[in-house]
């Protein structure tokens, strides 16, 4: 919350296109070993195989250490050779077992045990993760671009596309709008106050193909009279959010959407994207999907 008095920044989506949150956050650690699982699903691929190519590098570096400590610990390891210490600590940590090097000792056998049982645990864990990370739930929903205004059914109606890029069907889809808007407080401090917006229609059993989602500009919308300059000044952005069930692996998925003032097009309509084959089956152009058409006064 800032005080009017402080200088306007120019206003920014709080959902990005991409459907993911656009805010920097301060005063809070980014990194958690108490919540290292989440952190790692979260990890990009790259950044994720480069956290464990490098901690599996260096663990095998100081049980190599380890190994070199030991002294004449491993048999057929020559002295003092850090490439056969470190070697020996990616077969052992592996279970490979080639057997041209092995421990001889108490202490190397100490290590040896160890350090396989890490690898275990590692590959145990490794293994999770990954299936875990494959086998998230992610939604492939396409938003239309832009959303329009346009009159249907003799009131002023704001207008969006969703698309479901799956061949699978979505169940018990659901779609939830809010307004998102900037207002002054009595105690003139500024707050973002979110307002439902009520859809013609926000549920549909069976997602398979698109689905133009309606709000009516009636007197209880919060855009009834509300001017593209006003919508300017008080920041509003649409927030959207489908949820539902996937058909194929029966989990529940989610797709985030947001519009800024500049991405409603008033007086426009959706270019008409379904027809019919000769055989009489429904047909879907979504080399269409975002097109407009100006609505003539």
């Amino acid at each position: 919350m800032n005080k009017t008095h402080q200088k306007k920044i120019l206003p920014s989506r709080l959902i990005n296109l991409d459907g993911k949150l656009n805010i920097v956050r301060k005063g809070v650690s980014k990194f958690d070993w108490g919540d290292l699982y989440h952190t790692l699903l979260t990890l990009s691929w790259i950044k994720l195989f480069a956290v464990v190519s490098a901690g599996y590098i260096i663990t095998n570096v100081l049980f190599a250490f380890l190994y070199l400590a030991a002294g004449d610990g491993i048999e057929k390891m020559r002295e003092g050779s850090f490439s056969d210490a470190f070697f020996f600590s990616v077969q052992t940590m592996a279970t490979i077992g080639y057997g041209a090097m092995y421990p001889k000792t108490l202490f190397a056998n100490i290590l040896v045990a160890i350090e396989a049982l890490l690898g275990l645990l590692g590959v145990s864990m490794g293994s999770g993760l990954v299936f875990a990370r494959f086998s998230l739930p992610k939604a492939r929903v396409m938003f239309s671009r832009v959303a329009v205004i346009t009159i249907h059914e003799g009131v002023p109606t704001l207008m969006f596309r969703v698309a479901n890029e799956r061949q699978s069907w979505i169940l018990e889809a659901q779609v939830n709008v809010s307004l998102v808007i900037s207002e002054i407080t009595q105690e003139e401090v500024e707050m973002r106050k979110f307002y439902k917006l009520p859809l013609y229609r926000d549920r549909s059993s069976l997602f398979a193909l698109t689905w133009t989602v309606m709000h009516p500009i009636n007197e209880n919308s919060p855009f009834y009279g509300v001017t593209l300059d006003e919508m300017l000044d008080s920041e509003m952005e649409i927030v959207v959010t489908l949820t539902g069930i996937d058909q194929t692996v029966s989990s529940n998925i989610h797709a985030y959407h947001s519009y800024i003032p500049k991405d409603i097009l008033w007086n426009h309509r959706f270019a008409d994207i379904l027809s019919k084959t000769r055989d009489g089956r429904r047909s879907i152009d979504y080399n269409r999907f975002h097109d407009v058409v100006i609505v003539e006064d």
